[in-house]
């Protein structure tokens, strides 16, 4: 459903609350109110997206995957704020499944900007291991720092130490090889 009929439907909810309310109905009124207050809530939180953000924290990404295909054009059916969000749901998803393919979700998500740093350090440090995995130490090491900035909080240390250690020893196992390769 497109955001602006949830508006609109919340706004006739609402509306019908306060009229109950004017004709002396306060209890249905305030009932119908409330409801109003639900239906303009799924305007800002999706529940398409709250459900998939669940079952991916109970890492089924099946589940996940199946609620967030429910929303067919993003751009009309969520709120301006929530377009990066749904594009990493979408990366941390597609991740699992092939990495290399879920580049163009993160980077797309950080473009469309997240309101939350330690989503945006989540994001960065994805596309750091995305990175590490073609071989491009420079852009590895470019998201790592960055995903490190933006986590205010210290969320993702852990991960972005392991990470660095990953480096590391992939710059170990280069060494051990034979060294770099001189063209």
């Amino acid at each position: 459903m497109s955001n602006i009929v949830r508006l609109i439907i919340a706004c006739v909810i609402m509306g019908a609350g306060v009229t109950l309310c004017a004709f002396g109905f306060w209890g249905w009124g305030i009932l119908v109110f409330i409801l109003g207050g639900l239906v303009l809530l799924t305007y800002f939180f999706n529940e398409n997206m709250l459900v998939a953000q669940f079952y991916l924290r109970k890492e089924n990404s099946e589940e996940a995957e199946k609620w967030l295909l429910k929303i067919k054009d993003y751009e009309k059916e969520l709120f301006k704020a929530q377009h990066g969000y749904y594009n990493m749901l979408i990366g941390l998803i597609e991740s699992r499944k092939a990495p290399l393919k879920s580049e163009k979700y993160f980077k797309k998500a950080l473009q469309l900007g997240m309101t939350m740093s330690h989503n945006t350090a989540l994001a960065k440090l994805s596309l750091a291991g995305i990175a590490m995995a073609k071989r491009n130490k420079r852009e590895a090491q470019q998201y790592l720092s960055e995903a490190s900035k933006d986590d205010k909080n210290k969320l993702l240390a852990d991960q972005i130490k392991m990470m660095k250690a990953q480096m590391a020893q992939m710059d170990k196992q280069q060494v051990q090889r034979g060294g770099y390769r001189n063209f």
